[in-house]
């Protein structure tokens, strides 16, 4: 049994433990980096973030030809080919990943392919991909193992019964697809295989989609998928998942108790992840596990064994790519020796459909839980003229403010582009900024951007373009 010695260990190759390691290196720490994949990525890029992005990109160029009509441009009807679209977006993953491969290699980051598991507070035992076993004495250890998709009990082992990771593989285009959870990620590939000719029907057990989003925000999205999706079940919980032959029969229970049954080629389930915390013989540490399965950690990301650290979505909620970045950046400069601390004013959040929505800071749900005392400056896109020359009017920009100064606590987008804008918002957040900078902030004309000075410049009353209440 081969035995190495190094500085640093980073278990995870993901958004989390690839910058981490990357970080470290920078440092001039001696890194070794444990993960199941040859290069880096994770789950973000291997099955997340970068194959559903490129998904709903070819989603939303067939909508696009769709609607051009309005503008008096005619497409013939798209043609998909599902073999092609399915390499083309593996050719994105492998780019993306292979140039992870590159920048590791540059940076003389160690890398062991297999899977990791602690045999004590400086020792990693590492089972190599290659079935030979590698133990690593480290100084200090990263833990940066992800998540993996939530299942359901009743739910049968069937190739027609997928998570988020099955069908971003596109297996096929099925004519009717059942997505059971209307959280963001089933919403998004739901919004996907509808554009790629799927008749897509969604089941929630809560009384709305996107729940924690504010309704404003989220009905916008909803007033879409209204047109775009066959069905929406709300209040309704799946009682039965069955194979029928060739397709999936799935049982239901409305809130009124009304039991239903619905047949359906392939079901997505997407209700949620859990952290992958198990099976890391933590327990041979003093690393702490609470209920949920997540680490405990503190403001530098340590655990309870001075010696690991943790990142990502293994240390908690929101369970995000960059906030598992910013992470990484705190844990790798500690362990460096720097003054550094996990203290974000904001956490962005996009939800990739069509239109986006996105938030930062305070909701406006949150701020009303908590009885503060704010205002709320809105800005509709149909009052934008960028918006209307894209025949995307059906946005909106919302700014939540302190009602006595006046300082920026939290910022919605819904439309076209949001993920991109709401980093001024968050910007705003963290530089203490209130409504009247981003008001006097010069924004480039026409552009969607401007729809955050106008709804700051509704703080005082006078927002050019959108006559609201005074």
């Amino acid at each position: 049994m081969e035995t190495i010695a190094t500085q640093v260990v980073v278990v995870g190759g993901g958004p989390g433990g690839y910058p981490a390691a990357f970080v470290a290196a920078d440092h001039g720490l001696q890194v070794t980096l444990v993960d199941t994949e040859v290069n880096p990525g994770g789950v973000c890029l291997y099955r997340g973030c970068i194959p559903s992005k490129a998904l709903l990109h070819v989603a939303e160029l067939i909508n696009s030809a769709h609607e051009a009509e309005a503008c008096g441009l005619t497409f013939g009807a798209p043609q998909l080919d599902v073999d092609k679209l399915r390499a083309w977006k593996e050719s994105v993953v492998q780019r993306m990943t292979g140039g992870l491969g590159q920048l590791r290699q540059m940076r003389k980051v160690n890398m062991i392919q297999g899977r990791g598991t602690f045999v004590d507070a400086h020792t990693l035992s590492i089972a190599r991909a290659d079935g030979e076993t590698q133990l690593v004495k480290f100084e200090h250890a990263i833990v940066a193992t992800g998540s993996r998709p939530v299942s359901i009990p009743i739910a049968p082992k069937s190739p027609r019964v997928m998570d988020s990771t099955g069908a971003l593989a596109l297996p096929d285009v099925p004519k009717r697809l059942l997505v059971i959870g209307g959280g963001y990620i089933g919403l998004e590939l739901g919004q996907a295989y509808s554009a790629f000719g799927s008749r897509v029907s969604v089941v929630e057990m809560l009384p709305q989609l996107l729940t924690g989003a504010d309704r404003d925000l989220a009905n916008i999205l909803i007033q879409r998928l209204k047109k775009q999706f066959s069905t929406i079940w709300l209040e309704t919980k799946v009682t039965a998942i069955t194979e029928d032959g060739e397709a999936i029969r799935v049982s239901m229970e409305d809130k009124a108790g009304k039991a239903f049954a619905e047949v359906f080629d392939r079901v997505l389930i997407s209700v949620g992840r859990k952290p992958n915390t198990e099976n890391l013989g933590l327990e041979k540490t003093k690393v702490k596990v609470n209920a949920r399965g997540f680490i405990e950690v503190d403001a530098q990301r340590r655990t309870a064994e001075p010696t690991i650290f943790a990142i990502g979505d293994v240390a908690g909620q929101p369970m995000l790519a960059h906030k598992a970045t910013h992470e990484a950046h705190v844990a790798a400069d500690a362990i460096a020796g720097k003054k550094t601390v996990f203290a974000p004013a904001a956490i962005p959040a996009v939800v990739f459909t069509d239109p986006e929505i996105a938030w930062c800071g305070i909701t406006e749900i949150e701020a009303q839980q908590k009885d503060a005392k704010i205002k709320v400056l809105k800005f509709p896109w149909a009052a934008s003229g960028r918006a209307t020359t894209l025949g995307r009017s059906d946005g909106l920009t919302k700014i939540i403010v302190d009602a006595d100064s006046g300082r920026v606590l939290g910022m919605g987008i819904a439309g076209h582009g949001a993920g991109e804008l709401i980093a001024e918002g968050t910007l705003a957040i963290e530089m203490g900024a209130v409504a009247q900078d981003l008001a006097l902030t010069i924004h480039a004309h026409p552009t969607l951007s401007e729809t955050s000075m106008e709804a700051a410049e509704a703080y005082a009353g006078h927002s050019i373009h959108f006559a609201g209440k005074r």
